[in-house]
Formats: structure tokens, C-alpha cells, sequence
């Protein structure tokens, strides 16, 4: 694979996080088992090396069919081809309970704000309270700025 195969960005800059990868693996293993760092590294650029490979299959897929988007049957057709076929079957179960556990989080108005909608002078000003916050911890003052109150939270007090 060509050094610069990831669009913009060398191989070297294609990674996966490292503490992310690191939990996968000791869960899988059981608790005895250690795992040399060297060979750890080595994983994750199998990981990485396997992302590649998929989507750019599911992108030739994807371009056979004159389409535009890789869709998640673009990816399992891609898993086919490249003869991962005992795999298609366990990859759309984890894809439908994405699938249901996505949807549960927006029916429960999962996210940060709950559903409720803003109007453009509070989002303004949340978006200034955050500001102030990244840029106390980034001086190094771990201290966030106060929370400036917002007409929700005062209707809310009343």
C-alpha cells in the first residue's frame, strides 16, 4: 500500500487510538496473558491496515454500483469479496444493534441537550461559556469559567 493511499494524510498519520486499542485487546485475552508493547503496536497497525483495506474495497463496491456513498451494504459486500464471508453474519447483527441503540438514544432525546431546542442569542452564549472553559484549561487554570445563566435555567428556577 502506497504511503499516501489515505487521502491527505501520510501513512503514518492513520492511526487508532492507542488506549482504545490497548482495552480491546486485554479484553479479549484472558487475564494472565500480557502482551508485549511491540506486538501491541503491531495489532494496531493490523487494525488499521484492515480499515484500509475494507473501505477501499467497499469504495470499488460502491463505485460498481454508480454510487456516490458507501453504504453499510457496500461494506459487507466488500467483506465477501475479500473472503471474510464467515464474518457478514456477526457484522450486521452488531450493525442492527448500533442500528436500535442510535435510535433508543434519539427517541430518549439522548445528547447533551435533551431535545430541547435554543434560541440563537443562547446558543451564542453557551457557545461563549465553552469557549471561556477550553481556554481556562488550555492556561492551564483547570478552573472552568461560571456557568452564565440562561433564560431556560431561570424558568426553570421560578
Amino acid at each position: 500500500m502506497d504511503p499516501m493511499d489515505i487521502v491527505g494524510k501520510s501513512k503514518e498519520d492513520a492511526s487508532l487510538p492507542k488506549a482504545t486499542m490497548t482495552k480491546i485487546i486485554k479484553e479479549m485475552l484472558p487475564p494472565d496473558v500480557r502482551v508485549a508493547r511491540d506486538a501491541q503496536d503491531l495489532l494496531i497497525e493490523c487494525c488499521v491496515e484492515f480499515i484500509n483495506l475494507i473501505s477501499s474495497e467497499s469504495n470499488e463496491v460502491c463505485s460498481r454500483e454508480d454510487k456516490r456513498t458507501i453504504a453499510p451494504e457496500h461494506v459487507l459486500k466488500a467483506l465477501e469479496v475479500l473472503g471474510f464471508g464467515e464474518y457478514i453474519e456477526e457484522v450486521y447483527a452488531a450493525y442492527e444493534q448500533h442500528k436500535l441503540e442510535t435510535m433508543q438514544d434519539t427517541l430518549k432525546g439522548g445528547g447533551k441537550w435533551n431535545g430541547t431546542e435554543m434560541s440563537e442569542e443562547e446558543a451564542a452564549a453557551e457557545q461563549q461559556r465553552m469557549f471561556a472553559e477550553a481556554r481556562a484549561r488550555m492556561n492551564g487554570g483547570g478552573v472552568a469559567a461560571p456557568k452564565q445563566q440562561t433564560e431556560n435555567d431561570r424558568s426553570l428556577e421560578s
